[in-house]
């Protein structure tokens, strides 16, 4: 077939296609046109909820957060052991996450002369507008050099410390600058409750400013296994990660109503680990009264009372016959202490503090340290089962050091409730580091046994038994033979220099 000709055909034919596709295109409805090609600016939204926004309070409260990063030098072991300070929440000593490259960098030259050089990270948040700030006890310890940004202001500016309380783990900081600074309204974390929503604000993962929002899950609350004795945080679901510590927790006002302290993590309790959703921040009410001492002398000094205290467990109740298992049961009497000057005893349960009913024996040590030093208070104590008032002058708290406990090496006939023990001698109270020759010495315990569940230990000496003086192991081995089931026995036992209740109970 000639060429030409094939050539007109094929156009021909192409020019008919492209007319009858564009007239079929043309001729489409317009409904067949709508649902090809939407637009979303045309569709209605029929609800619309009007949440109010978090951000005015963000952007007030923001002005005021601080990122810290901080330098320090520590001894080490091993240099190549992988231990170290570990900036906040990591394990790294450079207060970053771990990745296959730390093993190469994290160990300065000066290693090998058993130090290292550190990083970590924190936050914090400006108090008052002469450069002073309020941050964790952790994020600055150890620190040689310690510095700060703030969230508008690309600078960062040297800060010094001006007191720290690792007991509360609280520091004031301070940096000079020439303008004043915007601080952040405090605000009343007695007045919070469960299920108030509150905003965490911090520097995690070295991110930077961000906002977290959660509630308050729980108030008063004690950090199990590693809590201080005043430790009384508050729980809240918002995000805190490695790096949060420091930084401020506020409520919807835009007022502080926490410092961001520690997380609970799979494994681990403390400042370190990942958000779960549990974690810890220390109430504003106690930073109020932290904060004007450690500016004034850089720490804090604190009441003394002179006891030490313990639960009052379901099973403690029942063994000295009290109406309910509240209050703070008083296991030592220290020697000098005002305490023992206002006839305390042990045994003794305290149920009021200055007119402030205990609840629970962690109540005690915070009242008592708030108390001012010199003045004389009501403590309600019950003594067999009888009210009494003692008035006791509160004294300075003042740290101590407790000797270790050495351990009783020979062991002797098991009693009935799982125990070895023998009569306590004289070279044996030295060697236990005690100023008692009364007693009896545990020196044996079996696992899964009633003396076990109970929590006595080897080397610990058991001086009283269901009130009554144990003065031979032979005096205890024939107690522990007439036990009733399922009747709770209060033992009093010495472990190191303290001494301490414990139930004993045979089901």
């Amino acid at each position: 077939m000639n060429k030409d000709l094939m050539r007109r055909r094929w156009f021909s034919g192409l020019l008919c296609f492209g007319f009858v596709a564009s007239h079929s295109l043309a001729v489409l409805p317009a409904q067949a046109e709508e649902k090809l090609w939407v637009d979303g600016s045309t569709t209605e939204h029929p609800i619309d909820l009007k949440l109010p926004s978090l951000a005015p309070v963000i952007e007030a409260v923001g002005k005021a957060v601080v990122n810290i990063s901080i330098e320090g030098t520590e001894k080490v072991g091993n240099p190549f052991a992988r231990k170290g300070k570990g900036g906040e929440g990591f394990s790294d000593p450079n207060g970053s996450p771990q990745s296959p490259f730390d093993f190469f960098f994290q160990f300065p030259p000066d290693a090998q002369q058993g130090k290292r050089k550190f990083s970590s990270l924190g936050s914090g948040f400006v108090i008052n507008p002469d450069g002073y700030i309020v941050t964790n006890q952790h994020v600055v310890d150890k620190a040689t050099k310690i510095l700060i940004s703030f969230r508008d202001d690309k600078k960062t500016y040297e800060a010094k410390v001006i007191g720290s309380d690792p007991k509360t783990d609280l520091a004031l900081i301070k940096v000079d600058m020439k303008e004043k600074l915007t601080a952040v309204p405090l605000g009343d974390s007695d007045a919070i409750n469960p299920g108030d929503w509150v905003i965490a604000i911090g520097n995690p993962f070295r991110l930077g400013h961000t906002a977290t929002l959660g509630i308050v899950s729980a108030k008063s609350r004690r950090v199990p296994q590693e809590g201080r004795p005043y430790d009384s945080f508050i729980q809240t679901d918002a995000s805190i990660n490695p790096g949060n510590s420091g930084g401020p927790l506020i409520n919807s006002r835009g007022e502080v109503v926490g410092i961001n302290t520690a997380i609970f993590s799979p494994g681990k309790i403390g400042a370190s680990g990942f958000n779960i959703g549990i974690g810890f921040a220390t109430p504003i009410n106690l930073v109020k009264s932290i904060i004007p001492q450690l500016k004034l002398k850089g720490k804090v000094t604190r009441g003394w009372l002179g006891v030490l205290i313990q639960p009052v467990s379901e099973d403690v109740a029942s063994a000295m016959k009290l109406n309910s298992a509240s209050g703070a049961l008083v296991a030592q009497v220290l020697e000098k202490s005002p305490a023992e000057k206002a006839g305390f005893q042990h045994g003794d349960v305290i149920v009021s503090f200055n007119g402030n009913k205990i609840e629970e024996n962690d109540q005690l040590p915070l009242m008592v340290a708030q108390t001012e030093l010199g003045k004389t208070v009501d403590v309600e104590i019950l003594r067999g089962g009888k009210q009494k008032t003692l008035k006791v002058k509160i004294e300075e708290l003042k740290d101590e050091e407790v000797a270790d406990v050495e351990e009783p090496e020979e062991a002797e006939e098991t009693t009935a409730v799982g125990l070895s023990v023998q009569d306590l001698t004289p070279e044996m109270a030295k060697g236990l580091g005690v100023d008692t020759e009364k007693g009896v010495v545990i020196t044996g315990v079996l696992p899964d046994t009633p003396a076990a569940e109970a929590g006595l230990k080897r080397g610990d000496i058991i001086l009283e038994a269901d009130s009554k003086e144990m003065n031979s192991a032979k005096d205890f081995r024939k107690l522990t033979k007439t036990l009733e089931k399922n009747r709770p026995v209060l033992l009093l036992v010495m472990r190191g220099s303290a001494t301490l209740f414990l139930t004993l109970k045979v089901e």
